[in-house]
C-alpha cells in the first residue's frame, strides 16, 4: 500500500516515543545482576559452609556435645578461665591434631578429673583387697597418692606421644611437598596457588599435611598479613622444618630473593635429614637384635647341639 507523508511521520514519532519511553523505564525493568550474583554467592558460601561444619563434626575427635558445656561449667566454676585462653596449651592441642574450643576444655577437664579417678580406684583397690586393706596407713596413702600423680602425668604424656606421631608423620611427606611446591612455583604459580595445588595433591597421600597446607591456603587468602599465615602454620606443626621454610618465604618476600632457589635448598636439606634418619635407624638395628637373639636364638642353638649328646648320654 501507499504511505503518505503524515503517515510516516505519524509512524516514526511512535517509534521514537516507544524507544524513549523504553530507554527511561529499562533500569527499573532490568534485574539486578549484581545483586543476585552476590545473592548466589552467598548462598553457597552458606553451602559449602554448612557441608564443612557437618564434615568436621563427623571427623573432629572432640566434637561438642552437652558433656563440652558441663565440663566448661564445672572449669568456670574452679575459675579455670584463665587456662583455657592459654595460648601455649592450644598450639600444643593443635600440633596434635586438635583444634577446636572443646578440645582444650576436655584436656583440662581430663587434667583435672584423671588424678581423682585414679586415686578413687586405687582407693577402691586398697580398701576391698585382703592384701592390702590390713597395711597401714601411710602405705595406703602413698598408693593413692602414686596413683593421682599418674592420672595427672598420663594427659600430657599422651598428648606429647600424639605430637610427636603426628610430627613424624609429617615429616615423611614434608621433603615431597617442598619438591612439589617448587615444582608449582617454577612453573609461575604463586605461593597462594602452589600452596593450593600442592593441598590437592597430597589430600589421599598425606592428609594430615594436605590439611596444615590447607589451612595455609585460606589464611593467605584472607589475612592480610602474610607473616600471621606462615606463623600460624609454623605454631600448629612444631617442626623446625616447616619453620625454617616459613622463614625463607618471608625473607624471599621481604628482600626480594628467589622463592624457587629458597625452596630448593630447604627440599634438599629435608631430603637429606630424612635419608641420615633412616642411616641412623638402620645402623642401631644390630644393637637392638643382640637382646633378642641372645633370648630366642641362643638357646635353641643350645638345644640343637647338645641335644643329640644328651640323648646319647641317657641312652648309654
Amino acid at each position: 500500500m501507499d504511505l503518505d507523508v503524515p503517515t510516516i511521520i505519524i509512524f516514526l514519532a511512535a517509534v521514537g516515543a516507544f524507544t524513549s519511553v523504553m530507554a527511561v523505564g529499562w533500569p527499573f525493568l532490568q534485574r539486578d545482576q549484581l545483586a543476585s550474583r552476590l545473592k548466589a554467592v552467598a548462598e553457597r558460601r552458606q553451602e559449602l559452609s554448612a557441608k564443612q561444619k557437618a564434615m568436621l563434626q563427623k571427623s573432629t575427635r572432640f566434637q561438642p556435645r552437652r558433656h563440652v558445656s558441663l565440663m566448661k561449667s564445672v572449669l568456670s566454676r574452679l575459675k579455670l578461665q584463665n587456662m583455657m585462653e592459654n595460648k601455649g596449651l592450644k598450639n600444643r592441642l593443635a600440633q596434635a591434631g586438635y583444634r577446636r574450643q572443646s578440645a582444650i576444655i576436655t584436656f583440662i577437664f581430663l587434667r583435672i578429673a584423671s588424678p581423682m579417678l585414679f586415686s578413687g580406684l586405687a582407693l577402691i583397690f586398697v580398701t576391698s583387697n585382703p592384701t592390702y586393706a590390713a597395711k597401714a596407713l601411710s602405705v595406703k596413702l602413698m598408693i593413692c597418692g602414686g596413683a593421682a600423680a599418674i592420672g595427672y602425668i598420663l594427659p600430657p604424656t599422651l598428648l606429647s606421644n600424639m605430637i610427636q606421631k603426628r610430627q613424624k608423620t609429617l615429616g615423611l611427606s614434608f621433603p615431597d611437598a617442598l619438591d612439589l611446591m617448587l615444582i608449582c612455583v617454577e612453573a609461575g604459580l604463586s605461593i597462594e596457588a602452589a600452596f593450593g595445588r600442592v593441598t590437592e595433591e597430597l589430600g589421599e597421600g598425606s592428609p594430615e599435611l594436605a590439611e596444615e597446607l590447607g589451612l595455609t591456603t585460606a589464611e593467605l587468602a584472607f589475612l592480610g598479613d602474610r607473616r600471621t599465615a606462615y606463623d600460624n602454620l609454623s605454631d600448629r606443626t612444631g617442626m623446625a622444618s616447616v619453620k625454617s621454610l616459613c622463614t625463607s618465604l618471608l625473607q624471599a618476600e621481604k628482600y626480594g630473593t628467589s622463592v624457587s632457589t629458597a625452596l630448593r635448598v630447604i627440599a634438599q636439606e629435608n631430603r637429606d635429614a630424612r635419608m641420615a634418619a633412616a642411616e641412623k635407624k638402620a645402623a642401631s638395628l644390630p644393637a637392638q637384635l643382640t637382646v633378642p637373639m641372645i633370648i630366642f636364638f641362643l638357646p635353641v642353638l643350645f638345644l640343637v647341639i647338645a641335644g643329640p649328646a644328651y640323648i646319647k648320654v641317657k641312652m648309654m
